[in-house]
């Protein structure tokens, strides 16, 4: 039997490089004594399905794509989402209201007391968030997308402002779930599905930019009481809810609480969210991916979010980004999304480096996002870093509905 072997490793200068094949035959007694060029493959043990991998339509991305021109435009789209001349990505997340990775804050009602979302308007998406991610579904072979919440609109917060943590206020949590609705229905109605969502980005987190904090208790209760029924009621059911969407060191202790809550048993078979959503910034913690399988087996992984700052070596983003997707996926991950798709050179567009200083973060010291694909501003070209490659070489070849196997 023949294998098409490729490689990508930056040390050899190898991106998605097509080698020559490789034939393998049936085990047999070795004249060499080489017992060490043992391939073992067992079909027989099926681990997880794959949903996809992929990156975000974050509203920095879109307007990069605005800004490069038509060429360079369709360019970058052919090697995000064309499966031939690109790296076929399979999965999109973007955002609900804006993230930090915006041009500015905003939301879609920004009316204080609007409970019933009469003033609900997504326009500011029409202009070029809804447009590229049309034209992502039109490229790609096939597209899942989910979106995420950074926060609630400043007038449903208990801090009444979009950034620096806060809470939902607690006569708002139905108000906040019908908005998830009205968000699904309205980019329904522009042409463009959503797969599924998350009820909080980083639900730990309170920080300089878009951020909202859960307790376990409040994101459960969130969830299992009025985003679930909600969407079930709007006809909207089959809509994917992953929670918690942050580092996975917490992600066990987050799901007993969410998947076991006991609002769960009394409504007509619901057996709680979809799934899980992870992030990598706190490190590895593969084991606690493999504790939440084992005793939560039928419930989805995503890493919902991956990214590193500018400034490192070329080679660490690609490297850093194999780890881990490894990692995930030998414990039981389903997807894994990266951040940002385009940034430009100075990892911008963005609106939070202006909130870093007012909190007396030292200029030098302010995190730069860096994209695989980064749109170089100045002198009007793509510059394609190493972590495209690394990402490609499992999006390309990994595809929707692929098994992992022993």
């Amino acid at each position: 039997m023949k294998l098409q072997i490729y490689e990508t490793n930056y040390g050899k200068n190898r991106f998605m490089e097509k080698l020559p094949t490789v034939e393998f035959y049936d085990d047999k007694p070795d004249p060499d004594g080489r017992e060490d060029r043992l391939l073992n493959i067992y079909p027989e043990a099926r681990y997880q399905e794959i949903v996809g991998f992929g990156g975000a339509m974050t509203e920095a991305t879109a307007l990069n794509l605005e800004y490069m021109g038509e060429e360079l435009h369709k360019k970058a789209m052919e090697l995000y989402f064309d499966s031939e001349k690109g790296i076929g990505y399979s999965l999109i997340r973007s955002t609900i209201n804006s993230c930090d990775f915006s041009k500015d804050f905003y939301s879609y009602d920004e009316v204080e007391g609007d409970h019933e979302l009469k003033n609900f308007d997504i326009s500011h998406d029409r202009e070029y968030i809804i447009p590229a991610l049309k034209e992502a579904f039109e490229t790609a072979e096939e597209l899942k997308l989910y979106c995420s919440p950074w926060s609630p609109p400043a007038w449903m917060k208990t801090n009444g402002r979009m950034n620096r943590g806060g809470k939902l206020k607690n006569d708002c949590y139905q108000t906040w779930a019908h908005y998830f609705t009205k968000f699904i229905q309205e980019y329904e109605k522009e042409g463009v599905k959503v797969w599924g969502v998350t009820p909080q980005n980083e639900a730990k987190a309170e920080q300089n930019w878009e951020s909202c904090f859960y307790s376990k208790e409040e994101e459960a209760e969130f969830t299992n009481k009025y985003l679930k029924p909600d969407l079930t009621n709007n006809g909207l059911g089959d809509v994917k809810i992953f929670v918690w969407d942050h580092n996975k060191e917490r992600t066990l202790d987050r799901a007993l609480t969410i998947f076991k809550d006991k609002r769960i048993t009394g409504e007509k078979g619901y057996e709680g969210p979809d799934g899980i959503a992870v992030h990598w910034y706190s490190g590895e913690h593969f084991a606690a991916l493999d504790a939440f399988h084992n005793v939560f087996p039928d419930k989805l992984i995503l890493g919902s979010e991956h990214s590193k700052s500018a400034g490192k070596t070329p080679e660490d983003s690609g490297e850093r980004y194999a780890h881990d997707i490894i990692g995930d996926l030998n414990n039981y991950s389903n997807g894994w999304t990266d951040w940002n798709m385009i940034l430009d050179e100075e990892g911008n567009p963005d609106h939070w480096k202006d909130e870093q200083i007012e909190s007396g973060w030292a200029p030098e010291k302010i995190w730069v996002g860096e994209a695989p694909v980064v749109f170089d501003k100045k002198k009007k070209k793509l510059d394609i870093r190493s972590s495209y490659y690394y990402m490609g070489h499992i999006s390309k070849f990994v595809r929707p509905g692929a098994v992992r196997i022993g």
